[in-house]
């Protein structure tokens, strides 16, 4: 892998929250082309299990941003 494109630390806060919201829209396009270890889809298979089971309460993709971005500020 060669230099990054940008200086990642000369970023803001924010300006480094929009740049995961991005990266993560840009593998959210291709699910399939992301890999899981074993660990990481018995991970995925818990916390689904929990979902379908009603154990945990969801929290929109929008207030998760919402709070990260009042917790860096």
């Amino acid at each position: 892998m060669g230099a990054p494109a940008i200086d990642i630390a000369k970023l803001t806060p924010d300006e480094r929250l929009r740049l995961i919201d991005e990266l993560w829209e840009s593998l959210r396009a291709t699910p399939e082309a992301v890999r899981l270890t074993p660990h990481q889809k018995d991970e995925l298979d818990r916390r689904l299990d929990e979902l379908d089971r009603g154990d945990v309460a969801l929290v929109p993709w929008d207030e998760v941003r919402r709070r990260l971005r009042a917790h860096v500020e």
